[in-house]
């Protein structure tokens, strides 16, 4: 056994598609537990080593400059980290991606240039090209972001595991967009997304592990 930390990717889709996260709610019911009951492991490290790691999804959305997005051709042999979210989310989201962003800034400017950060929307019909483009440049500019029909999203997600259901409008107004808050790694050397990180990931864990996942090695 290589990890005490590694799943399949079986196991990850069983689990992920339990594993759904309303963000701004205030359910910390949902999410990273039953990733943990899966892996049936101790919290020692964040990364989840997946034993039978998932094709990169076979995505063409638009980006945010409102041009045709082809996932697999576009991230091709490139460190690439992959999440699906919503702009409007005011917890989960923004906090993930500005984690990546600060360990991210940590790494040597050659490995910057390499690593591929994709920010998928699950609310594409609020998630305009435009808007998007907007809130992920207050991130990182280099961040990729990608909109689309909703069914088409939400297919892509599946192919690795990350289940998300069509947004749904509270009483109070709100719309809440329900969606797996993993973050899947894939590598350059076999554009495979062989590692897994929970929405607790923190900042330093990032920094820790990109160094190793830029050159596709198992954190």
């Amino acid at each position: 056994m290589r990890n005490k930390k590694a799943v399949t990717a079986v196991a990850f889709a069983a689990a992920a598609a339990l594993a759904l996260s309303a963000c701004g709610t205030g359910d910390d019911k949902t999410g990273s537990s039953a990733i943990a009951d899966v892996s049936a492991a101790p919290k020692d490290k964040a990364a989840t080593v997946l034993d039978q790691p998932f094709t990169k999804p076979n995505l063409v959305l638009t980006d945010t400059n409102g041009k045709e997005y082809d996932l697999r051709e576009a991230t091709k042999g490139k460190p690439t980290l992959i999440y699906f979210g919503y702009t409007n989310c005011p917890d989960v989201c923004p906090l993930t991606m500005s984690n990546i962003s600060l360990a991210k800034r940590e790494l040597p400017k050659a490995d910057q240039e390499k690593l591929q950060v994709v920010f998928v929307t699950t609310d594409p019909e609020r998630d305009t090209p435009a808007s998007l483009g907007k809130w992920l440049s207050a991130q990182d500019p280099t961040f990729t972001g990608l909109t689309g029909d909703f069914p088409t999203i939400q297919a892509g997600a599946r192919q690795i595991g990350i289940g998300i259901d069509a947004p749904k409008k509270e009483k109070d107004g709100t719309v809440v967009s329900m969606h797996g808050a993993q973050v899947i790694a894939f590598s350059p050397k076999t554009d495979k997304g062989y590692v897994l990180y929970g929405e607790d990931t923190s900042a330093e864990e990032y920094t820790k592990d990109l160094p190793k996942l830029i050159k596709g090695e198992a954190p």
